[in-house]
């Protein structure tokens, strides 16, 4: 499975019952991220049995409380159980002083190391990267210095043509990892064979985009054309339009009508306002405009095979 996202809180401003502040596990490609850690994301994490050890990259989008509160528990909590593994934490400048201020007063340092990647720039960028996955920001417009983020796999090698390979005897079982490579293979007379002609492409690599608060922006939608999976917040209803564009949040009908234009696969819609009882108005209103779409909830599961 390619990316499996399971939704630990997706409401806004403070915690209620059955109703908790941002936080999403993202497993990609065989790596695993927490993405925003809203107060009680350490007792969500155990209640859908998600490993605490597997945690070693934090994504927070900005500083309002409902996306970061639940940190500096989380951190303590590593403590507590001898953690050794690094722990990086990426989010907007100023983060690490939170995080240090509150250790230092509390005289809980870790014996494990935080390494602290604080971003500022208004252009996306990637802040993360090694042979599997790539992350990028993605710049977002709310009332304090946001980003959301792309999650992405990397391509992946090609795939071997079994039957055409083996109408060639030379071509070796050695001869296998170059030929996935994407390299030609060359005969004993010097001859070449085309390597479209002995593998097929691989699988497309799959994607997803985390938007967290944020204003209707259609300058986003270059950065996360065709990805496989979007959470886009939504936090009113075009009922209140006026509110959502004077606190810089998005409805339900606009986060929509990013997706469409983005010729997204799938749409998450999360971050509700407390204000309303009834969620299905948000996929009533968000499906007139972008028919594939899902409700976040606490617990679900959305997965890209």
């Amino acid at each position: 499975m390619s990316i499996q996202l399971t939704i630990l809180g997706c409401h806004s401003a403070t915690p209620r019952n059955n109703a908790h502040p941002t936080a999403q596990f993202l497993e990609i490609n065989e790596r695993h991220f927490l993405i925003d850690c809203g107060e009680g994301t350490q007792a969500l994490l155990r209640k859908n049995k998600i490993q605490f050890a597997k945690i070693r990259h934090v994504f927070i989008s900005h500083l309002h409380g409902d996306h970061f509160y639940g940190l500096i528990g989380l951190i303590a909590t590593f403590g507590l159980l001898n953690r050794e593994h690094d722990l990086h934490i990426y989010g907007p400048k100023g983060i690490k002083e939170i995080i240090k201020l509150q250790m230092k007063l509390c005289k809980s340092w870790t014996k494990f190391a935080i390494i602290f990647h604080e971003l500022n720039g208004t252009e996306s960028t990637v802040v993360f990267e090694d042979k599997k996955v790539i992350v990028r920001t993605i710049p977002l417009d709310h009332r304090i210095y946001t980003n959301g983020y792309l999650f992405e796999e990397k391509e992946g090698p090609r795939k071997l043509h079994m039957e055409k390979i083996q109408l060639n005897p030379e071509i070796q079982v050695c001869d296998y990892h170059n030929l996935k490579k994407g390299k030609d293979f060359v005969a004993e007379d010097g001859s070449k064979i085309a390597n479209e002609k002995l593998t097929l492409p691989p699988k497309k690599p799959a994607s997803y985009a985390f938007c967290s608060d944020t204003a209707f922006l259609p300058s986003i939608i270059p950065l996360i054309k065709n990805v496989d999976l979007l959470y886009h917040e939504a936090t009113f209803l075009e009922t209140e339009k006026e509110l959502a564009k004077k606190t810089k949040h998005s409805t339900a009908k606009e986060a929509a009508t990013i997706a469409k234009r983005a010729q997204v696969s799938q749409l998450i819609v999360g971050h509700y306002s407390n204000r309303y009882k009834d969620l299905d108005s948000f996929q009533k209103e968000a499906a007139a405009v972008f028919t594939n779409i899902h409700l976040a909830k606490t617990g679900k599961v959305f997965s890209v095979s």
